[in-house]
């Protein structure tokens, strides 16, 4: 979720809601249209507590590394000659990378019995079947220029950060503006995926802040839940939706 302010508090909806993931997966299965690319695994590594990196070879498949064209959007995903139905996966590296070194980069939450577990529990050499890339991505028009919305807030937790890993690294002008934060929640930091990023992310104009709901006892940083957090962040505050 991503909250603009200039004037008055702004919510950028960027459509990658667990109802819209579960509804594309069921639709496809439904009604069978989607085209599946066959893929090869690059990498499969763990990340953090319960989360692993996957990346996927697309240089072979130029359509679909081009359907990927905003940060925030999604596909769908599922082992290649298995009987399970596919998951929907944010794509956490940015277009860039998939036109510069021809491959998908996803954080995978691994789920007992899940068709997530079944890839995380993948090879390098594994083939994945991939659809196009699905939905309209964050729509940064909304915070443009940068000049207008000079503060910008942003709230993941858990795995929800990789389509923001995305956001920050294909650019939304955050050096140009006076204050841009990003809460991320985790259990504690051995389940926060992406610490080897956060200095380049701050160095991008991206204050991170870590929000752990269970710290051990040396934590100095914020306590409890990114949802709370957000309430007391905009407590008082006007907050239209759109």
């Amino acid at each position: 979720m991503i909250i603009s302010k200039f004037k008055e508090i702004r919510h950028l909806s960027h459509h990658l809601s667990r109802r819209r993931f579960a509804d594309s997966a069921a639709a496809a299965v439904r009604h069978d249209t989607t085209i599946w690319t066959p893929t090869p695994l690059i990498k499969v590594s763990p990340s953090a507590e319960s989360l692993f990196f996957i990346t996927v070879d697309v240089s072979k498949s130029p359509d679909l590394a081009a359907s990927y064209t905003k940060p925030g959007q999604y596909l769908l995903v599922r082992p290649r000659d298995r009987c399970v139905g596919p998951t929907v996966l944010a794509i956490s590296s940015p277009p860039s990378i998939a036109s510069s070194r021809g491959v998908f980069e996803f954080l995978v939450r691994s789920i007992a019995g899940s068709t997530a577990e079944l890839l995380c529990q993948l090879q390098k050499g594994d083939v994945v079947e991939l659809s196009s890339a699905i939905g309209n991505g964050f729509d940064v028009d909304r915070i443009s220029p940068p000049d207008k919305y000079q503060t910008v807030l942003i709230f993941a937790t858990g795995s929800g950060i990789s389509p923001i890993r995305s956001l920050i690294e294909t650019g939304f002008g955050a050096d140009k503006r006076a204050d841009v934060r990003l809460y991320y929640g985790a259990r504690n930091l051995n389940r926060m995926a992406y610490q080897e990023r956060f200095e380049d992310w701050q160095s991008s104009g991206v204050n991170i802040v870590p929000v752990l709901s269970r710290p051990d006892d040396s934590w100095t940083g914020e306590r409890g839940y990114v949802q709370v957090v957000k309430k007391t962040v905009f407590h008082g505050m006007h907050l239209p939706l759109f």
